[in-house]
C-alpha cells in the first residue's frame, strides 16, 4: 500500500526540479529550454522563498518490516501576486509536472489540496491561479474538477534577455 506525501523542495531537489521543468516546457510547448539557465533559476528559488516556493509529492510505500521507500512523483511551484483591487496577494501555481509513472493517479489533487490548505490557512491569500495551454483540455478538466474556473484573462507577455 503507498500513499503520496506532499513536502517543501530542498536544495538536493534541484537536478530533478530542473529535468521535470524541462520535460514539461517539451510536453506542453515543445519548447527547450537551456539547462543551465533552468539549474540556475531552480537554485535562486529554492535559496530565496521571496522569489518562489516549490512542492514536491513523494509516494510513500512500505517494504518489508518498518522500511519505506518513498519515489518523487510530482512538483509544482507557488509565486505571488498582489492585486491592489482586493488588497490581497493571489498565489500562482506554475512549473507543475507529474512523473509518467505516477499520472492520473491523484498527485496533482494532492498537490493542489496542500497549496489550497496552506492558502487558505495564510492571512492576506484571496486565492489560487493558474495559467494554461489552450489546447490542453485534459489538465482544464483537472482544474475545472478541483474547482477552478476560467478567469476570463489571457496572457500576454514581452519577453527580455536579462541585462548585465
Amino acid at each position: 500500500m503507498s500513499h503520496l506525501r506532499i513536502r517543501d523542495a530542498r536544495p538536493a531537489d534541484r537536478d530533478l526540479l530542473s529535468r521535470w521543468a524541462q520535460a514539461m516546457a517539451w510536453e506542453t510547448e515543445h519548447k527547450r529550454l537551456d539547462p543551465d539557465t533552468v539549474d540556475a533559476g531552480i537554485a535562486a528559488a529554492l535559496a530565496d522563498p521571496d522569489k518562489a516556493r516549490y512542492f514536491v509529492a513523494m509516494r510513500e510505500a512500505a517494504v518489508g518490516g518498518h522500511e519505506t521507500i518513498a519515489d518523487p512523483a510530482g512538483t509544482l511551484m507557488l509565486t505571488r501576486e498582489w492585486s491592489d483591487w482586493r488588497n490581497g496577494t493571489w498565489w500562482w501555481i506554475q512549473s507543475v509536472y507529474v512523473a509518467p509513472d505516477h499520472r492520473r493517479a491523484g498527485v496533482y489533487t494532492a498537490l493542489y489540496r496542500h497549496v489550497e490548505a496552506l492558502a487558505r490557512a495564510t492571512p492576506g491569500v484571496i486565492g489560487l491561479r493558474l495559467y494554461v495551454e489552450h489546447a490542453n483540455a485534459r489538465a482544464q478538466q483537472t482544474y475545472a474538477a478541483l474547482g477552478m474556473v476560467d478567469a476570463g484573462y489571457r496572457v500576454f507577455e514581452a519577453e527580455f534577455t536579462p541585462a548585465g
